[in-house]
């Protein structure tokens, strides 16, 4: 964006975006790697970035990324206060811009905690999501008007970018979730429908009447359905039940 991004292409930034989200594990690893990307890319020789991402959900705000101890440290400060630039970011979805602190008044607590750790200009920028989450970008500078004219384009432009790449990484990780909770009810419903056969075969009844002494054995024994047929299955003598799916 300052420095590396500027001689980078918009499509490059949006490939990298779109390679980030297919290669990486979880949304949480997206957003480290999105935060770190970030800070690189303002930042210069002897004028460090530092960069969050701060989510908002049910009116509790979090870090859930950033690309250095700092500057979670700066996130958490305002956190603390209940208010600040980044927290009306992601609340209000408007762009937060302060070119220095020293002469900012709508948060003065706050903007005397972060000054004494050296910050003078911040820019926070939100995420445009789905559903209620809120989020937003938050840049820090030790240097006041650091984020002025063609830097601000850039940030608001990579965050555009970056808003679109960080809704499919949402919906991936809601789909992988979705589908490890299939894969869970699958090898737990297989557990089952084995040990009622096991029970069919030693009391020479329907498969109805297995299941009722089944769920008649969960019920006096107080435990679950699903670790009952797996200690029957158990029984055979060969060791734990295990069902594996591909998923």
């Amino acid at each position: 964006m300052a420095s590396e991004s500027t001689a980078k292409p918009e499509a490059s930034i949006t490939e990298h975006l779109n390679e980030l989200v297919l290669t990486s594990s979880d949304v949480g690893e997206f957003l480290h790697e999105l935060a770190r990307i970030s800070a690189r890319s303002l930042s210069e020789p002897g004028d460090e970035v530092l960069c969050g991402v701060t989510l908002l959900r049910h009116r509790k705000a979090a870090t859930v990324a950033s690309s250095s101890p700092e500057a979670q440290a700066m996130d958490e400060i305002q956190y603390d206060f209940g208010d600040g630039p980044c927290m009306t970011a992601s609340r209000d979805q408007v762009t937060i811009h302060i070119t220095d602190l020293e002469n900012h008044d709508r948060w003065p607590s706050y903007a005397e905690k972060v000054l004494g750790q050296g910050v003078r200009s911040i820019l926070a920028i939100p995420f445009v999501l789905e559903g209620e989450t809120r989020a937003a970008l938050n840049l820090y500078s030790h240097r006041p008007g650091r984020f002025e004219g063609r830097v601000l384009e850039l940030a608001q432009d990579f965050v555009n970018q970056t808003s679109m790449a960080l809704r499919l990484a949402v919906r991936f990780a809601h789909y992988s979730d979705a589908a490890a909770n299939l894969k869970a009810t699958l090898e737990t419903r297989t557990v089952i429908d084995v040990a009622v056969g096991v029970i069919m075969a030693q009391n020479r009844c329907s498969q109805e009447e297995a299941f009722d002494l089944l769920k008649a054995a969960s019920s006096t024994r107080n435990i679950k359905l699903h670790s009952v047929a797996t200690s029957i299955v158990d029984s055979l003598g060969q060791g734990p039940a295990k069902t594996h799916y591909e998923g």
